[in-house]
């Protein structure tokens, strides 16, 4: 696993900060194979991630081929079906406010318009939401689950090895996109990967090789300033001036 290294089409982060600036949320993958070495590499940097006590508690299923095809199949079929389906757990508030529903609603409009869906297409939503469900044609997808009688901890945990996993993709040439809307179908999940009642399943992931022509791959999501959300208490001064 020591060196192991894949080259891509696209490009490939020569540095941390080059990770960073170049991991997004890729909605459109291209079929090239991804080599199980590689993800092996991947989780295995992964795992170094920082962890209360050291616990490690993230579990992780990763589904290519068949596998793949039938979780994506049956996921589909019911999310056109239309059928009622439990949530795993509250992801998004009960209520949104600002400055939060208005972020939301930019990344929603952005993303529609880049699909070519208008405002009130209800049908052009439902289609681009199963996108999800087939892994925006990422040939691998993940799963990662926790044991439900962890704490808060965990899931703080669980978000630090995603990240990890997430930027040592780029540093492959690789992209990926996380994929909550999996937990609505936790339980098709659960039968054909055999998560037990004692796991709950957080979310998923996609992961392959970016197709750089697509419209949809370039979506910038907008970031808040610093001064928006940081607040510094520096020699004594305290203020949320940026660079003075």
């Amino acid at each position: 696993m020591n060196g192991y290294s894949v080259r891509p089409e696209g490009g490939v982060a020569v540095s941390v900060e080059d990770a960073i600036l170049g991991r997004r949320s890729c909605r459109a993958f291209l079929p090239t194979e991804v080599p199980r070495a590689a993800v092996e590499r991947l989780l295995g940097l992964a795992c170094l991630s920082p962890s209360g006590s050291n616990a490690q508690p993230w579990k992780v299923r990763v589904v290519q081929g068949e596998m793949r095809q039938k979780l994506s199949d049956e996921a589909v079929a019911a999310h056109f079906a239309g059928a009622p389906h439990a949530e795993a757990y509250q992801y998004y508030p009960l209520a949104w406010r600002e400055p939060y529903l208005a972020r939301r609603r930019k990344l929603g409009f952005d993303l529609y318009a880049r699909v070519g869906i208008v405002r009130g297409d209800k049908e052009g939503m439902s289609r681009q939401l199963a996108r999800n469900y087939l892994f925006f044609d990422a040939p691998v997808g993940l799963f990662f689950s926790l044991d439900r009688d962890q704490g808060q901890a965990a899931w703080i945990d669980l978000g630090a090895f995603m990240q990890t996993f997430m930027l040592a993709a780029r540093g492959m040439g690789l992209s990926t996109c996380g994929l909550q809307a999996f937990a609505k179908f936790h339980e098709i999940v659960a039968r054909h990967l055999g998560i037990g009642n004692e796991e709950v399943l957080v979310c998923a992931m996609a992961l392959g090789f970016a197709d750089e022509e697509a419209n949809v791959n370039r979506l910038v999501a907008e970031r808040a300033p610093l001064a928006e959300f940081s607040e510094f208490f520096w020699d004594g001064i305290q203020g949320r001036q940026v660079g003075a």
